[in-house]
This record gives C-alpha cells, sequence and structure tokens, in this order.
C-alpha cells in the first residue's frame, strides 16, 4: 500500500513538473520584440500578421491607414473579438502614433455604431480589451467616442493627442489600473460616466474650457486625492463624485449655480469644502456620508437644504446656515 501510495505521488509530481515546462514554453513562444507593421492599404493588416503569429505578439506598433477589418485584428490580438468574445491574444503593448483611422471594412464590434470612421476612436473601439497596458494614439484624432476604453482594466498609460475636441459618455468606464491622465485642450465637458470606476486614477489634469461635469462623471474614483475644477464650470451634476472617498479638498469654481442630488456622496475623505456665492441650493443627500468634513459655511444665497443632505457627517462640528434658508429637507443633518 505504502508503495503503491508513493509511486501515486511520484507520477503526480512529474507530471506537475511536465505542466510547468509546457506553461513555461507556451511563455517562452511569445513574441516581446516590437513588430512593427508598415499598411499600403487600410484593411490589410490581416495579409501582414501570420495566423501562427497573431496570438503570440506582444508589442506592436501599425504604421498608415487602418480602418475596420484592421481594428479587428487589432482587438482579437488584445483578447477580444468583434462579437465581444475573449481570444488567446496577448497584445499588450499597442503604438498607433504613425497610423491614421479612416472610414471603412468590416465592423468591429456588434452594434450599429462600431464601424471606423475618419480621425476618430469609435464606439467600443478597445471596449473590455483588457489584456492592453500601454496605448498610443493616432496624432490625428480629434474624437473619442461612448464606450471606447470601457473595461480596459490593465491600461496604464496612455496620452491623449492635442487635437481631440470631444470625449464621448462611459469612455474610461471601469479603466482602474489608468493611473494618470491629461485632458486636451479643446475638450469642453465630462459627459456622464466617463471615468466611472477609475480607482487607480490619482492625477487628472483637466483643461480650462471645461463648463459642465456629468452624472456619475468621477464616481468611484477613490484614488483621487485632489482635484482642481476649471473656472468656467459651472454645473456639477447628480453623482458625479460619488464614493471618491480619497478626495481630501476640492475647490469649486465661483461660477457654479447648480450641484446635483448626490454630486459628492461618500467622500468620507473630504475635510474641506467652500461652496460659490451662486449655489441656491443644496439637494437631495448631496453631501451624505461625508464624515471627514467638519465645518462648512454656506453661502448667503442659498433658500433650501434637501433630505438626507449632509446626513451621516459625523466629523462636522461647525456649521453656519445662511438667514435666507426657507426649507430644510428631512434628516438634512
Amino acid at each position: 500500500m505504502r508503495n503503491f501510495t508513493f509511486k501515486g505521488l511520484f507520477l503526480t509530481a512529474v507530471f506537475m513538473l511536465l505542466g510547468c515546462f509546457s506553461i513555461q514554453a507556451a511563455d517562452d513562444d511569445l513574441i516581446t520584440k516590437q513588430i512593427t507593421i508598415n499598411l499600403d492599404k487600410a484593411g490589410t493588416l490581416p495579409n501582414k500578421i501570420a495566423s501562427s503569429e497573431m496570438y503570440k505578439i506582444t508589442n506592436l506598433k501599425i504604421i498608415g491607414e487602418i480602418n475596420g477589418t484592421d481594428w479587428n485584428m487589432i482587438r482579437e490580438m488584445a483578447g477580444r473579438d468583434n462579437r465581444g468574445y475573449g481570444t488567446e491574444g496577448k497584445l499588450s503593448v499597442l503604438d498607433l502614433s504613425e497610423a491614421k483611422i479612416v472610414k471603412g471594412g468590416d465592423s468591429y464590434y456588434p452594434g450599429d455604431n462600431c464601424y471606423t470612421s475618419n480621425d476618430e476612436i469609435g464606439e467600443k473601439a478597445f471596449y473590455d480589451c483588457s489584456r492592453l497596458t500601454s496605448l498610443t494614439l493616432p496624432v490625428g484624432i480629434t474624437s473619442i467616442g461612448y464606450d471606447a476604453f470601457a473595461y480596459c482594466s490593465g491600461l496604464t498609460s496612455l496620452t491623449l493627442p492635442a487635437g481631440i475636441t470631444s470625449i464621448g459618455e462611459y469612455a474610461f468606464y471601469g479603466c482602474s489600473g489608468l493611473t494618470s491622465l491629461t485632458l486636451p485642450a479643446g475638450i469642453t465637458s465630462i459627459g456622464d460616466d466617463t471615468f466611472y470606476g477609475c480607482s487607480g486614477l490619482t492625477s487628472l489634469t483637466l483643461p480650462a474650457g471645461i463648463t459642465s461635469i456629468g452624472e456619475y462623471a468621477f464616481s468611484g474614483c477613490s484614488g483621487l486625492t485632489s482635484l482642481t475644477l476649471p473656472a468656467g464650470i459651472t454645473s456639477i451634476d447628480k453623482y458625479a463624485f460619488l464614493d471618491c472617498s480619497g478626495l481630501t479638498s476640492l475647490t469649486l469654481p465661483a461660477g457654479i449655480t447648480s450641484i446635483g442630488s448626490r454630486a459628492f456622496y461618500g467622500c468620507s475623505g473630504l475635510t474641506s469644502l467652500t461652496l460659490p456665492a451662486g449655489i441656491t441650493s443644496i439637494g437631495d443627500d448631496t453631501f451624505y456620508g461625508c464624515s471627514g468634513l467638519t465645518s462648512l459655511t454656506l453661502p448667503a444665497g442659498i433658500t433650501s437644504i434637501g433630505e438626507y443632505a449632509f446626513s451621516d457627517c459625523s466629523g462636522l462640528t461647525s456649521l453656519t446656515l445662511p438667514a435666507g434658508i426657507t426649507s430644510i429637507g428631512k434628516y438634512a443633518f
């Protein structure tokens, strides 16, 4: 019985060792040096890379025009096919700095809008390509579409070209690995859910031209400790900074006249905040759970405070209420 047990253990150990060799061989088979592909014509990338190598390339640079057909292959190499299913692709570094996106070719993802257009990062272009860690975009792009980088959780490095003037909703949703980002000067608004769940983001530079921040725009950005909002911002929508628990200080521009409900809900790290003079009301749950706030002065023009507005602000020891307040909602404090 003992001999049988020993033999069984011996064979198990051998098989495990062989398995390790097999995995090591697969890793050694990866192509880690940068592969540069020159395209004379858009849509020809599948002809330039052998099928036996497409899942082994980890670092790729493309020069020339690319369309939806090329995008299909890029996505497949980065771990997602044109139906959204996972592949064995290992592409982690992609350099498109000398590429130009043009209209044409196949759909790269299910949906009516998932086709390439000239100089645009289209809707869901890199959706769920979580293996990508570093991406350099074409210098000529002007817009980033809806959901373009959503769930690219492995992405840590991204430089946005200066010519970008619009970024779609949910564009960076769930990019939890992204640590810093500078938005181009031409951006004028932050749409709904744009940076939702970017929990690793510690540094974000907003351009001076931004005038509005949408719903859930920075919700769940727990790594942000401070943020400077441009002077031209006039409104902050509801849930904009929901659960930004790492945020300790925030200066609101003087021109802001409205702050949506739950805008700072759960910002437990926030210790100081100055509200602009133009604010006339505090919505429901706006500062709910801001347990780090110790004092707050409300602008003279405020006439109403919504339900649960300062509920669970356990650290608040000093609050000055304006003389003109006419209504305070239930459980406001």
